[in-house]
């Protein structure tokens, strides 16, 4: 399946929720010990086309898991402008081995020097929006959000109501560690980001990304400096967490 592109605003009323909050949350409960892949399995079963999946390609553990449960399940990637090339190799390195059905949605604005100037507006106009525009007509998003990224992403659920927007949030991997991860790439045998040999814990766009030392937070290679921690496609409403 080939990607395709989006790059212009699109008017799309959301389909209404099938579940409230309470049952979210009882819902999250439950799954605190399952495996991620019936979670997904469950969001799948429940939302079928409705949902999406979003992925920076950082690292394809959900994406395995995901299209093992649905192999043309819609993976939407945000092309800011600003990925490192070997984000970009690497998207396509991934698209090509599991023939992904894949959405590749870019900014409204060109590149510019935001990023100097505003590194909150340059999120907001190369994620923030482009995010929405990709969630539009879909009832549940799966992210790769997980509790030991950040104290931000501490009290993840795994199943919750995204207030900002109004639909429903999937966090498979959110009780996944980092060497969870890294036994199930390996296991698996799945390929790894150029960038995660060479300090780059955390892979966002090149101006703002930056390798860290050994036992140094992951994320502090993100927005050095700035005191900036987060990006904002993942809001503080219950959600939790920051790209």
């Amino acid at each position: 399946m080939s990607a395709h592109t989006d790059v212009g605003p699109a008017q799309v009323t959301a389909p209404a929720p099938l579940f409230d909050v309470a049952e979210l949350a009882e819902i999250s409960e439950r799954f605190e010990t399952a495996p991620p892949s019936s979670i997904v399995a469950w969001a799948v079963e429940h939302f079928g086309a409705d949902i999406i999946l979003a992925s920076s390609f950082q690292e394809i553990v959900l994406l395995d898991i995901a299209v093992s449960v649905k192999p043309d399940i819609e993976v939407l990637f945000l092309d800011t402008q600003y990925h490192f090339a070997e984000t970009l190799w690497f998207v396509e390195e991934v698209r090509a081995r599991y023939d992904l059905n894949l959405r590749v949605v870019k900014p409204l604005v060109r590149p510019d020097n935001r990023w100097q100037l505003d590194l909150g507006g340059c999120c907001e106009v190369r994620k923030v929006e482009p995010l929405e525009r990709g969630l539009i007509g879909k009832s549940a998003w799966l992210t790769g959000v997980r509790r030991d990224h950040s104290p931000t992403r501490a009290n993840a659920a795994i199943v919750a109501w995204d207030n900002a927007r109004s639909m429903v949030k999937v966090n498979p991997l959110a009780t996944w560690t980092s060497a969870d991860l890294a036994a199930y790439t390996a296991d698996r045998e799945l390929p790894v980001h150029p960038l995660a040999d060479r300090g780059y814990a955390s892979i966002g766009c090149w101006p703002c990304t930056q390798p860290v030392a050994a036992g140094e937070d992951p994320r502090s290679g993100r927005w050095a400096g700035s005191g900036k921690t987060e990006c904002g496609l993942h809001l503080s409403n219950g959600t939790a967490g920051g790209d």
